[in-house]
């Protein structure tokens, strides 16, 4: 054990996902175990900022919560803590509270600090990290899109959520002979999209990383139609762009203030009515892709990512971030974690499959 260890804080960051709650829990039982004090930091890097989200964890606080989705720590995900918008003559400026955040880091008398989240969680870690803060990172995103580690906790209860969608989608669609178009998470990647596709025996698969023509969607409707197939089954990842466009589709959010992602499934939808004359609805699985009890396989590697952080805090190994790495948990620097996004490859052996099954991706 790293000599001087005696006080950590964790804190997640980004978007909810599946299995969180097994992560903080395997990192608290581990740190507890070693005789650490463990400090939760709520509500992402914003509990820096307020006394009130400061909570030490004790063992029952994180006892039954193994199978339990969401985070009881909190989390953000509304733009870069570290800046702040304040007024100066009038005028609105970005201020960066880095500094105060390793004052309060140091004002807590932490050793060191765990953080679980994604690409944008990770990269103000690396920032906080070349400021002095000893820190690791836990690699969260059901997108699957990041590269140093082969596969993300969260993501594999996602794709089994979507899946089970699709399920129960089929029978309804093929009685009333309808075209049905399920949005699913995806941002940039479209590994959840392509993995329930497939498992859920979609018709078509659209994914950001292959632009579609709608006109060649339509067709593949049109061909099952003629064969007697008499639904369609169209899974599109929320980033899934149109060829041409070069933009992912955006509509208002709920206080109509703000552009967000989303709307495709509505918009491609729109389009296969509109130049095929087929009944057509789309659903959007939203969040609901991101609750529910985690599956087996992320329950197991949430765990293993938990208390390897623990080991890694414990030897020293800051500026680090644990990653999958078959068959070991392994670790790599915070600034390959965050060098590069992992798409679906166009030569992806499932890609293949899908198409050698008679799925179209649109081109």
């Amino acid at each position: 054990m790293k000599k001087g260890i005696k006080r950590i804080g964790i804190l997640t960051g980004g978007g909810d996902c599946p299995a969180l709650n097994a992560v903080i829990r395997a990192s608290v039982k581990s740190a507890l175990n070693r005789g650490w004090e463990v400090i939760g930091i709520k509500n992402s890097f914003e509990g820096f900022f307020n006394p009130g989200l400061i909570k030490k964890i004790y063992a029952d606080d994180v006892a039954g919560i193994l199978h339990i989705g969401g985070t009881i720590l909190g989390t953000s995900s509304g733009g870069d803590p570290l800046l702040k918008k304040i007024k100066i003559k009038g005028k609105e400026v970005l201020c960066d509270r880095s500094g105060q955040i390793v004052r309060e880091f140091k004002k807590l008398k932490l050793d060191a600090l765990i953080v679980i989240g994604g690409d944008g969680t990770l990269k103000i870690a690396k920032k906080l990290y070349d400021k002095g803060i000893p820190l690791v990172g836990v690699p969260k995103t059901i997108d699957n899109d990041l590269s140093a580690t082969v596969m993300t906790f969260g993501f594999d209860t996602a794709v089994s959520v979507a899946t089970d969608a699709i399920d129960k989608l089929h029978p309804t669609t093929q009685s009333h002979q309808r075209v049905m178009v399920v949005e699913v998470m995806g941002r940039y990647a479209g590994w959840i999209a392509l993995n329930s596709g497939v498992s859920g025996g979609a018709d078509v698969i659209l994914i950001p990383e292959i632009p579609f023509d709608i006109k060649k969607v339509c067709k593949k409707v049109e061909d099952r139609y003629k064969i007697g197939r008499n639904f369609c089954i169209v899974v599109a990842a929320e980033g899934a762009k149109y060829k041409g466009a070069g933009v992912m589709v955006k509509e208002k959010s709920t206080a109509g203030r703000v552009e967000v992602l989303g709307g495709i499934a509505q918009r491609i939808a729109d389009d296969i009515q509109k130049l095929t004359g087929r009944s057509t609805r789309s659903i959007v699985l939203g969040h609901l892709q991101r609750g529910g009890h985690p599956t087996t396989f992320d329950r197991l590697l949430a765990t293993r990512f938990g208390t390897a952080a623990v080991r890694l805090v414990a030897g020293g190994g800051f500026g680090r971030m644990v990653c999958l790495r078959p068959p070991d948990i392994e670790s790599v620097t915070l600034e390959e974690a965050i060098s590069k996004m992992k798409q679906v490859p166009l030569d992806s052996d499932v890609i293949a499959s899908a198409r050698e099954l008679g799925i179209s991706f649109g081109d």
